[in-house]
């Protein structure tokens, strides 16, 4: 038997922002007996399919294990999306949420993307409907708009540039230094450590994650105080309070980076719970504390989990592919507009990487090991 939950978000209007209300599917756990059945299951009907599972560092630990064990990948959402492209299979199945299901089929428009719950979205992209973006970005019009992947198909087809959390930083800085003033969507957080950092004119969208928008600064210094020896990892959708406490901010597959290469025992980190076990897996020697959400008086401390990643589960994974329902589909114009941007930042972010690698300054390519001008 699944509950549904009840999930208030930032529902912005341009500069202002409201509050909206949306829902969740609560699924119920099964036993461990029927975890195993349901993974043999799974692993029987992606082969008779033909299908390759991409999963998001966010979704349940099974679920990112039987990825890893089938030949897929459990990445961050473009790099989802990228392997997807990239793999022979003519069938990718996206554990996630919608937005990243779309990107999936806007980069590989001629294959099935299917997922186990097309109810499973992402407050960011709730919280930047398209009508009311497009007009904010034609009361600017003498501005670049520059969007996070956090959102549907078609406000990434509204966008000049798409970036992400590992990239947004770089992509600013440049447009800044050639002179150009902004419009950022959806998230304020990431948008506002942005023009913190490069000083660029930015307009900021007033959308949130409402998993990181939870974090506590108060709670984050009293827990670094218990754990002094501890590297705080955060990333830039949490509040500037929280951020201005990390060692490190960065991206899902940054954070994981810092994890393994940074010469500590001991993390608290600031994002989605999901990320531990693949961090478990990549620095088995060392110990990761969820940083918390909530006070003292709460009966969650550090519960930082997005409702909506927890709509993918083994059962909803086995009947999908079982049945072949779910599948994503993008309008062909809308796709094909908002590939531009995201091939721009992918030739963007190549041709950054190469000039990284040619200076030897790999501590640039992460952009990650330290948070000093992060004010």
């Amino acid at each position: 038997m699944e509950a549904i939950r009840s999930i208030e978000y930032d529902r912005p209007q341009g500069l202002t922002c409201g509050i909206g209300e949306a829902w969740a599917r609560v699924p119920e756990a099964p036993s461990q007996e029927e975890k195993r059945t349901l993974k043999e299951r799974i692993r029987a009907l992606l082969a008779r399919e033909q299908a390759v599972l991409v999963t998001h560092y966010y979704v349940d630990a099974e679920l990112q294990e039987l990825a890893d064990e089938t030949g897929g990948c459990v990445a961050d959402s473009l790099e989802m999306a990228r392997f997807g492209r990239d793999h022979a299979a003519r069938t990718l199945v996206v554990a996630g949420v919608r937005f990243m299901g779309e990107t999936a089929k806007i980069l590989s428009p001629d294959k099935r993307v299917l997922m186990p719950d097309l109810d499973a979205t992402c407050s960011l992209d709730l919280g930047c409907p398209a009508d009311a973006f497009f007009a904010f970005c034609d009361a600017h019009s003498d501005r670049t708009v520059v969007v996070y992947a956090n959102t549907s198909a078609a406000v990434k087809a509204r966008a000049d540039w798409i970036v992400t959390s590992s990239i947004g930083l770089e992509i600013v800085a440049d447009l800044h230094a050639r002179g150009e003033k902004i419009v950022w969507a959806p998230d304020r957080h990431l948008g506002s450590y942005i023009q913190k950092k490069t000083g660029a004119d930015m307009l900021l969208w007033q959308g949130s994650c409402l998993v990181h928008d939870e974090f506590k600064c108060i709670e984050l210094d009293l827990l670094r105080a218990k754990h002094p020896d501890a590297k705080i990892l955060v990333h830039p959708e949490s509040p500037e309070g929280v951020v201005k406490l990390a060692d490190v901010v960065g991206s899902t597959t940054q954070l994981i980076d810092a994890a393994v290469k940074l010469d500590a025992q001991r993390f608290i980190v600031a994002t989605d719970l999901g990320i531990l076990h693949k961090m478990q897996i990549a620095a088995p020697g060392k110990t990761f504390i969820a940083a918390p959400t909530a006070g003292n008086s709460a009966t969650c401390k550090s519960c930082a989990h997005c409702p909506w990643m927890s709509m993918n589960g083994l059962a909803n994974l086995a009947d999908l592919l079982e049945r072949g329902n779910n599948e994503i589909h993008v309008d062909a114009a809308i796709g094909e507009r908002a590939r531009v941007p995201i091939d721009r930042m992918l030739d963007f972010a190549a041709r950054h990487k190469k000039c990284v690698q040619a200076s030897g300054d790999l501590a640039k390519d992460t952009a990650l090991f330290s948070n000093v001008g992060a004010a």
